[in-house]
Order: C-alpha cells, then structure tokens, then sequence
C-alpha cells in the first residue's frame, strides 16, 4: 500500500508541476467548470420561480442534491478523468505498452497517472453549494449523518470510476470507444434528478437500479435530510461493491485482447 501511496503521491508531484507549467490553461478550465455549476444552479432558480416543488424536492433540497451530484463529478474528473480517457487514446495508438512495462497493477497506473486541478479546485465550490443549501434548509447533521454522507460520496465515485472503466474498456474490443465514452455523459446527466422523478418501471429499473447513476447523489442527499436508512446504505455499498467487481474483471479480460504497439 506504501508503494502505490508513493507512486500516486510521484504522479501528483507532476500533474502540480505541470499545471503551473501552464496556468493559462489551469485558469480557462477553472472558470469553464464554474460557469457549468453556475448554469446548473441557475437553472434551479429559474425553474424554481413557477413552482414550490419537484417531486417533492423543495427549492433548496434540489440545490443539495444538485451541489451532491456536483461533488462526486469533480472528485471523478479531478483523480481519474484525464488518465482514463488518455489510456483509451493510448490503447488505440499502442501507447499503452508504457504503462504495462511499468512495475505494479495495470489499473491502478493507469488510471492515477493524472490528477486534474481544475476539478478538484471546484470540488471546494461544490463542497460549498452543499454547505449553503444544508444552512438554508435549516439542517443540523449529527457526526453519524456526515460519516454516512461522505462514505455515500466514496461509494459514488466508486460507482462512476468504474462505470467510466467499463466505457473505456470497450476500446479493447472496438476500433474506436468515442461513441461510448459519449454515452457515459449523457447518463451523468440523470445524476442531477430525484428518485421520486422515475415513475415508470422501466426508467426506475434502469436508471435507479440497473445502472444507479440516480442514487448515487440521492442516497447521500437524503442522508443530510432524512437522516440513516439502513437499507440505502447497503444497496449503495453492495452497488459499489458489484460494480467496481464488474469494472475490473472487464478490464483485464479486455487486456487480454491488447495486441501492443508491435503487431
């Protein structure tokens, strides 16, 4: 565990480096993921002027659960997003022979060879959203409810690490994963939306149980204002569970198809 701490620690060192390197750039993308959350906030006030409730989510329990699906987007796009999408890229070109010369699990170094500092810069302006709208909710979370709260929040990242790791797995199998890795941001997009919002059996078994793209910013939302559900929690942990299980057993069969830039 030392050794990969080093190694992740090694490839920060670097990605810090190298945004400083160009902080023009480091600057625009900032400010490009701001003005996204800006739109997505201002959206709720927009709509929020006509009506009282969604779904039965007022106001500012919408802003919580928006500013939840914010925050796991940007721990994802901060630790994972570049190096994931950059090892399809690689696969494609043969690249990829670099990272399985290098000494430790083919995942791991693959998918923390960058760290995005933009993402995680606004992954503060999330953590604030979801302060500002508990404050204004009038909401008083115990140690407990903030315990289930952030390990929601790690099972939500395991959730989209590894639905991310199976979109670009397809590479192993395709000429090209564009069209897939596409995919995966439409359906990001449903994160942002209440359970109570799929009435139908077949968008509930495919969007809340199937692929839990929904409940994954639902289930800590509802923890900050309904408090600890037993039975959430452990379809979160056992969803997190099976699918990081399916990501990486995926990943490593597709391996076996990687031809390697010599053939």
């Amino acid at each position: 565990m030392m050794y990969y701490l080093r190694v992740w620690a090694a490839s920060a060192r670097y990605s810090l480096t190298r945004a400083m390197m160009f902080r023009g750039d480091l600057l625009v993308w900032s400010l490009v993921e701001l003005f996204w959350m800006g739109v997505n906030l201002l959206t709720i006030s927009v709509i929020y002027g006509h009506t009282d409730s969604i779904a039965g989510w007022t106001k500012y329990e919408m802003v919580l659960l928006v500013g939840t699906s914010m925050l796991i987007q940007r721990f994802l796009m901060g630790f994972f997003w570049s190096s994931l999408f950059e090892m399809g890229r690689n696969v494609r070109s043969g690249n990829f022979d670099f990272t399985l010369a290098q000494p430790g699990n083919v995942l791991f170094m693959a998918s923390t060879r960058k760290l995005d500092l933009d993402g995680l810069m606004n992954a503060v302006i999330a953590t604030a959203v979801v302060i500002y709208a508990v404050r204004q909710l009038g909401l008083h979370p115990g140690p407990l409810e903030i315990a289930l709260y952030i390990f929601f929040i790690l099972c939500g990242i395991v959730i989209h690490y590894s639905v991310l790791v199976l979109s670009i797995s397809m590479v192993f199998w395709l000429s090209s994963a564009q069209g897939v890795e596409g995919g995966y941001f439409s359906m990001t997009e449903f994160s942002r939306l209440p359970r109570q919002a799929f009435q139908g059996i077949v968008s509930r078994t495919l969007f809340v149980y199937a692929l839990p793209v929904v409940i994954v910013s639902n289930a800590p939302a509802a923890t900050l204002l309904h408090g600890f559900n037993p039975t959430l929690t452990l379809w979160l942990a056992g969803s997190a569970a099976v699918w990081f299980t399916v990501a990486v057993w995926t990943f490593h069969r597709g391996l076996r198809r990687y031809s390697s830039a010599s053939s």
